[in-house]
C-alpha cells in the first residue's frame, strides 16, 4: 500500500508522507481531530491527496486569511464541527521606528528562525507597505515575543493582535505563463528570470537556491506542482499549474513570480 503511494511523489517526500499516514490512522482509529503545523502549498497538496475523497475524515485548511499561502490543515471525523479557534493560530504585530528604518521578509524570517522554532511554527508574513504582521502557533507565541527584541539592529516590540486588526497585505505577484525545456531546477531558474543555464546552475551549486524552504543542491531536481523556488538576489517563483505540452514537446506552466 505504502509503496503504491509512493511512486506518485518525490522520494525526499516520502518522510513527510510517512508522517500523513500516520496523522489519517491516528483519525480513522481514535475518530478524534488532527491539526498539522503550517504547511506549504506542496504539502497541503499531498494531505489533499492523501486523504482522498472515500475516507469518513475531513479537511479543512486556515492560514490566517483566505489568500495565506502557508496554512494549517485541521483533519477530522465528520462528526466533528470545526471553529476558527480549533487552528491555534495567533497574529502579531511588529512595532519598530518606522520613520527611521525598513524592514524586509528575509530580515524578519531569519531573525524569527535565528530563535531556534521551526519553520512550521510559523504561517505567512505580511505587510501593507508600513506595517508588518506575521501568524505563529498558539504555543510558540509568548515565547516568540519573550526572545524577540530586535531584528538586525532595530528595536522592535511584538504584539498580539485579533484578526480584526489584520492588515491588507501587498500582494506584489506577478501571474503569468510560459514553456520550459523540462521541470528541471536549473531550467525552470534560466526562463523565469531570464538568465543563462549555466548561471542557474551554479546559483544552486552555491547554496543559493531553495524549493519549498529546503536547500536545493542538484541542478537536476524535477519540480512538481504547487512547488515553491526561492533564489537569493531574485526571487521567488510559484508553479501553479502544469497545462500540458505544446506540439515541440515543451512543457506549458502557469506560475506566480515575486521579484526581489
Amino acid at each position: 500500500m505504502t509503496e503504491n503511494v509512493y511512486q506518485h511523489f518525490r522520494k525526499e517526500e516520502h518522510t513527510f508522507i510517512d508522517n500523513v499516514l500516520d496523522w489519517i490512522q491516528t483519525c480513522e482509529t481514535q475518530y478524534t481531530p488532527y491539526l498539522t503545523d503550517f504547511l506549504d502549498p506542496r504539502q497541503v497538496y499531498i494531505v489533499t491527496t492523501l486523504l482522498g475523497k472515500d475516507r469518513e475524515l475531513k479537511l479543512l485548511g486556515f492560514g490566517g486569511y483566505e489568500l495565506a499561502e502557508r496554512k494549517r490543515l485541521f483533519i477530522y471525523p465528520d462528526y466533528y464541527d470545526p471553529k476558527l479557534e480549533d487552528f491555534e493560530i495567533e497574529l502579531v504585530e511588529i512595532h519598530y521606528p518606522q520613520k527611521f528604518t525598513t524592514l524586509t521578509h528575509s530580515k524578519i524570517l531569519g531573525t524569527l528562525m535565528s530563535t531556534g522554532v521551526k519553520r512550521e511554527f510559523f504561517g505567512d508574513i505580511m505587510t501593507d507597505g508600513q506595517k508588518w504582521q506575521f501568524f505563529v502557533s498558539k504555543n510558540m507565541e509568548n515565547y516568540i515575543k519573550v526572545q524577540l527584541e530586535k531584528i538586525g539592529n532595530i528595536s522592535i516590540r511584538l504584539e498580539s493582535k485579533s484578526f480584526d486588526d489584520l492588515i491588507e497585505p501587498i500582494n506584489e505577484w506577478e501571474e503569468s505563463m510560459t514553456t520550459v525545456a523540462s521541470l528541471r531546477l536549473d531550467a525552470v531558474i534560466s526562463t523565469l528570470f531570464n538568465i543563462s543555464r549555466q548561471r542557474a546552475k551554479l546559483l544552486i551549486e552555491s547554496g543559493k537556491v531553495k524549493v519549498n524552504w529546503a536547500e536545493a543542491i542538484r541542478a537536476d531536481h524535477e519540480l512538481a506542482l504547487l512547488d515553491t523556488v526561492s533564489v537569493r538576489g531574485f526571487g521567488r517563483l510559484f508553479i501553479q499549474s502544469l497545462e500540458g505540452k505544446t506540439k515541440k514537446d515543451k512543457l506549458r506552466i502557469a506560475y506566480r513570480i515575486l521579484y526581489s
